[in-house]
């Protein structure tokens, strides 16, 4: 059975973020060949994958983006059954 709990982020979740200017966006973490910008779904290697990693709801999360430091706020977390 799968041991994963539900309520953290792992591999294969499905998340909002939302940033500091209120704007939410969904992420799944993949497998670094399974990426797709267009489905936002982001590898396990990604910065933005690793900071989430292990958060909760309502965690807050810093990750240096390509455009500079981001903070985060998870509002959901899903895992397809």
């Amino acid at each position: 059975a799968d041991k994963t709990p539900r309520h953290k982020i792992f591999f294969g979740a499905r998340f909002e973020l939302e940033n500091d200017d209120g704007e939410v966006r969904a992420y799944r973490i993949v497998g670094p060949d399974e990426t797709d910008a267009a489905l936002s779904w982001i590898s396990i290697d990604s910065p933005l994958a690793r900071a989430a990693l292990n958060k909760g709801i309502d965690a807050e999360l810093e990750v240096e983006l390509p455009t500079g430091m981001a903070t985060f706020t998870v509002m959901s977390i899903e895992y397809e059954v």
